[in-house]
This record gives C-alpha cells, structure tokens and sequence, in this order.
C-alpha cells in the first residue's frame, strides 16, 4: 500500500492570541488546504507523532518515547475532552516491533495527550477522531532530549511497519516550529514549579488559570516585539523546511538539542516530531513535500507550517 505524511504546527494561542483578521483568515484556509489532502489520501489509518505540554507525561517517569494503547484527551486551551478512536491491537503489534527493533519505546494503555495532538485535527475536522489513530509520544520539552538521530530512526521503524500492514497510512506529526514558549526548567524552578514538572497531572483550576494567563501575556508582549523570549525565526523556519523537503535527514543526526533549544527556542525540538514523520515516509523511497502555509506570527509564539507529502512517481 502507501504511506503519506501531513504535518502541522499547533499553538496555544491560536483562539486567543494577537493576530490579525488576515492571519488568522489565512491560517484557517491553510487548514482547509491540508484537511482536502488528507481526504483526497483517504488513510485507512492514521499514526501521530506529537510532544506534551507538561499534561500528561512529567518528570516522574519522562520516556523519550511512547506507543498508546488507549488514549484520552484532556481538552485543554481550546481543544475537547475524550477518548481517541485508538487502533488498540494495532497500536500494540508496533509497540512490539519497534522494540525487537531496538527502539526503547514505552507503552500505554491509558495514555493522556493534550492540544499538541488533537488541536490541529480539530482545526481540520471539527473534531479529532476523523481517522483511527496510533497516538506516539516524543519528549520535546523535558531535557534530557531524544535526538534527531533517534527519532529518525523511530520514524524509519514507524514507516517500515506500517508499510507492511498492508493499509494506507498517513503519518501525522505537529509541533514547531520555532517557539519559546515560557515553559520552566527544572533545574531553576523554585520548589512549587518543579513539583509540577514531576507530578502535576489535573491541576486544579487556580493552577490552569494562572498558566493560561502567563502564557497569554507572554504573547501579547511577542506580539509587541517587546519581550524575555526568543522570537519566532522565519529564516531557521524555512532552513529547516527545506532540509525536510530535500529528502536528506541523515543531515539533522548530529545536530544537539541544545543548538535547537538556542536558536529555535524552547520549544524549537518538537521539530522532532516532522522529523520522525519524513523518515517514516521515507521507507518508501523518494517524496514530494509541499509547504502548503507558512508565517511566522508573534503574538502566538509560533511558526506556523503546514505540510503535506507523498511518494514521488517511480521512486525506487
């Protein structure tokens, strides 16, 4: 069968962030544009990789990478709650090859995921259940980091099983691009916030509330050009956008998260994720990707792209 690989950036920002009439117009065309591709492939099934948000996977046990059996959204910023239509007995035959494949992957069977895997299906469908799905976790925001050589290789163990399965799956990935977002470190937290970072699953509502608002303020001074983070980088953006499109990811394998952290941000390595999409599709031979909206806007800390890749005719 075939493979193809759709990838979007998601922001928390997205419904209450400042942007203007004309961005957000564009941006909603833009995921027009990517739900049409994604109908016209017409997936039997969908396999996702995205980070978290400090939601559902923290320091406790922080694995660098997570296969879920079942999962559940959490419904936060402007995404719903409930559970993902999870291919479950498919979901654990690849949690199983990819580790006799040599890939140290964890499982779960009751797996929490937040905007950072269901916003950007919402934004497409309505709803997040358009496709069933393969939900996998790659930690982007709590170092120590995966590398880019690891997620390549996950991918490619991605793209060979699900070649194999005999079905025609989309390979999914969201996150990035450049944004840095206010997000702690652990290491100069005060005692409070590291106790989040460790083990802060269902905060109260004080404790949403009071994140909302930080990171709500945080884009309105983006927005400003006035402010304590990174802006977003259109230059690193397209960089790393055509580097994807020229097939050769081998090229990102030695590239540490802390030059990314740099450049692109904090949370610069969920481009971890369009990376272990690509080398899925990859499997396959030789691709066409095409970048189908791009902007970089401020007041939501984000760099905006949206993908969409198929194998080229006659790729070897």
């Amino acid at each position: 069968m075939t493979l193809a690989v759709l990838c979007a950036s998601h922001t928390p920002l997205m419904q209450d962030g400042v942007a203007t009439d004309g961005v957000r117009a564009e941006v909603k065309r833009g995921f027009k544009a990517l739900a049409e591709r994604a109908e016209a492939f017409a997936p039997d099934m969908l396999i996702q990789f995205a980070p978290d948000h400090f939601n559902g996977f923290f320091y406790e046990v922080m694995p660098s990478f997570c296969v879920g059996i079942n999962a559940n959204s959490l419904g936060d910023w402007d995404t719903s709650e409930g559970p993902l239509h999870v291919m479950s007995d498919e979901a654990l035959q690849l949690g199983e090859t990819l580790l006799h494949d040599g890939l140290d992957v964890a499982v779960s069977y009751r797996m929490e995921v937040d905007h950072g895997f269901v916003q950007i299906w919402e934004r497409m469908f309505g709803n997040f259940n358009r496709f069933p799905t393969i939900p996998i976790f790659i930690n982007c925001a709590a170092p120590p980091l995966p590398t880019f050589k690891r997620a390549r290789l996950l991918g490619e163990a991605v793209g060979r099983w699900a070649l194999a399965s005999g079905k025609r799956v989309l390979i999914s990935a969201s996150g990035g691009l450049s944004h840095d977002p206010p997000t702690p470190s652990i290491v100069t937290a005060p005692d409070e916030v590291k106790e989040r970072l460790i083990s802060g699953r269902h905060p109260s509502k004080e404790v949403q509330n009071a994140r909302v608002e930080r990171v709500l303020a945080a884009g309105a001074r983006a927005a400003t050009g006035t402010t304590e983070i990174l802006p977003v980088d259109p230059a690193w953006d397209a960089s790393f956008i055509e580097q994807l499109q020229s097939g050769n990811l081998e090229a990102f394998d030695n590239i540490p998260m802390t030059e990314i952290r740099a450049k692109a941000g904090r949370g610069g390595p969920e481009v971890l994720a369009w990376v272990a999409a690509f080398a899925a599709l990859s499997v396959q031979g030789r691709y066409q990707a095409d970048l189908l909206y791009y902007e970089a806007i401020q007041g939501w800390i984000a760099g905006m792209a949206m993908m969409f890749a198929e194998p080229k005719a006659n790729s070897a």
